[in-house]
């Protein structure tokens, strides 16, 4: 689940692009704990993207899944990582207006232990990648 700064919170209706924070295992293995986003707010949502939402039943806590399926109400959104749950199949079908926006990229933020140049040059190769609707592509992305 990502979290959101004040500041992003606050200033999201003047800019249309904010950053997020991944908490939890449920976009395992697209998204891992401690990501970043880079989230488009409003605009188009299609089946497959990665987007981020409030929480139908807790709206102070925001959500990242992936748009499944548009269904009458609103959105089916899953996780990649079936196993871990929180999302339509606990709580149905969510409303057009608790979906904030599609996230475009995810960013991998340097670990403390990663100084060698080794370590360096692959994590600047696989830090920063597109989140595509096709979730094997993502997949295929991935750092490792």
């Amino acid at each position: 689940m990502p979290e959101l700064s004040q500041d992003t919170e606050r200033g999201r209706a003047a800019a249309p692009f904010g950053l997020a924070e991944v908490t939890g295992p449920s976009m395992v293995p697209t998204l891992h704990h401690g990501d970043r986003l880079l989230v488009r707010y409003g605009g188009v949502v299609r089946p497959g993207d990665v987007v981020v939402l409030r929480h139908p039943f807790q709206q102070d806590l925001l959500v990242v899944k992936r748009a499944a399926e548009r269904r009458e109400g609103g959105w089916w959104v899953l996780g990649d990582n079936a196993y871990a749950g929180g999302d339509s199949t606990d709580y149905g079908v969510v409303p057009d207006e608790l979906i904030l926006g599609r996230a475009l990229a995810r960013y991998r933020p340097l670990k403390a232990g990663q100084r060698s140049p080794l370590a360096l040059a692959r994590w600047a190769f696989s830090a920063a990648r597109p989140l595509l609707t096709d979730r094997s592509a993502s997949r295929r992305l991935r750092a490792r």
